[in-house]
């Protein structure tokens, strides 16, 4: 019996949807593509062809308008096969966020109809050699020139660098104001004195480009700022709140995929005469894998119908715990499913492997396990003083 969450008829067709683009059209070719670390441009067509680029756009910019929940479900169903694929519209969502949450209508309409269709992707800049967990350390600067600015610097690890289209970068505009000196950019990759530096080579989601970012008296109007000046941190800040239960899904997806791969290879397998799911031992791993990734799942699912309700502006501490409970647990469960394919699980040709890769950056990107946990506890302390 499979849990009933209620999703609705539509949501119900997403899941159908991504789960045919999983199967058809991604697991035939996921070995190749994380074999040669190449960009999944033709999965990135697929997924256009299926309408799912824009599941989370508003109608009126060419999307589905699915919110939040529509989003995490198509990233789950997707992550299931492949995570390293599936990230190239996770991450695309990310680099868009900031766009959808505080641009102006002009750069709505610009930038979202072309990421709904699928004729373009994202990526979010705010990462720095020097400045990965601590924001505030960005050096990358911004120096207003008239009614432009000229930007200087470098950014690193930025997911679908060199593929994308349309960058949210973020930068200094003023380096004495500490946390009100940070400002948020639309950069388009075609822009004069933008570059792309080292492809980084990683673990996991192999499939997906990590690269770094140049800027070198690369020139901007003032209206492809977003927000207003100083305001980047709050930007950052609000985006991640919004992205990390869509790390929270891909985390989801691998642990629910080594799950399946767990049961069928234990179904198969015989040992001492009979198939080794009948052993208590391996069914005892196998009954903790399946309710750590049910609660998992029953974790991201009301988090998220939260956050696309809006009951509440203060989302930091349940977003921060679901991207933290769901990415532990898709590294508890994919380490388990290597063990019970034992010296199988541990050849590229089985799909456990690959999947404890991917599962490990879900603990590290958007914020590492430990800085969630400083955002649970930075949460808890002002819900208790407000609530003295």
């Amino acid at each position: 019996m499979v849990m009933n969450y209620m999703l609705s008829e539509e949501e119900q067709l997403l899941i159908e949807t991504a789960k045919i683009v999983a199967n058809e059209k991604i697991k035939p070719v996921r070995q190749y593509y994380d074999k040669n670390e190449e960009f999944p441009w033709s999965i990135i067509n697929e997924l256009a062809k299926a309408d799912l680029c824009g599941v989370y756009i508003p109608e009126a910019y060419g999307g589905l308008g699915k919110g939040i929940m529509g989003l995490i479900l198509v990233v789950e169903e997707l992550c299931k096969i492949d995570a390293g694929i599936a990230l190239t519209l996770a991450a695309t969502a990310l680099g868009i966020l900031p766009i959808l949450l505080f641009g102006t209508s002009t750069q709505k309409k610009k930038y979202l109809p072309d990421i709904a269709a699928g004729k373009s992707i994202a990526a979010f800049c705010l990462t720095e050699a020097n400045a990965g967990s601590d924001v505030t350390a960005i050096n990358t600067t911004a120096i207003q020139d008239g009614d432009h600015y000229i930007i200087n610097g470098n950014k690193c690890f930025i997911t679908n660098g060199g593929e994308a289209q349309v960058y949210t970068v973020f930068v200094k505009t003023n380096t004495d104001k500490g946390l009100r000196g940070i400002s948020c950019f639309i950069i388009d990759k075609e822009t004069q004195g933008f570059a792309f530096g080292k492809k980084e080579h990683k673990m996991g989601i192999r499939a997906s480009s990590t690269r770094e970012l140049i800027f070198n008296n690369c020139k901007i109007h003032k209206d492809q700022m977003i927000g207003h000046i100083g305001a980047g941190l709050i930007i950052a800040q609000k985006t991640l709140n919004y992205s990390r239960p869509g790390v929270a899904a891909q985390a989801l997806g691998i642990a629910t995929g080594a799950l399946y791969e767990a049961i069928h290879y234990a179904k198969k397998r015989v040992q001492f005469g009979k198939s080794i799911i009948t052993f208590q031992a391996i069914q005892h791993m196998l009954a903790d894998m399946a309710t750590e990734v049910e609660a998992a799942r029953a974790f991201l699912y009301s988090c998220v119908r939260m956050i696309d309700a809006k009951i509440s502006k203060r989302i930091s501490k349940e977003s921060a715990m679901v991207k933290l409970f769901c990415s532990e647990v898709a590294m508890k469960v994919t380490l388990n499913a290597v063990q019970i394919l034992g010296g199988y699980g541990y050849l590229q040709d089985y799909n456990v492997e690959k999947m404890m890769r991917d599962a490990k950056i879900t603990t590290l990107y958007e914020g590492t396990s430990q800085i969630q946990r400083n955002e649970i506890a930075l949460g808890l302390i002002k819900e208790t003083v407000i609530n003295e």
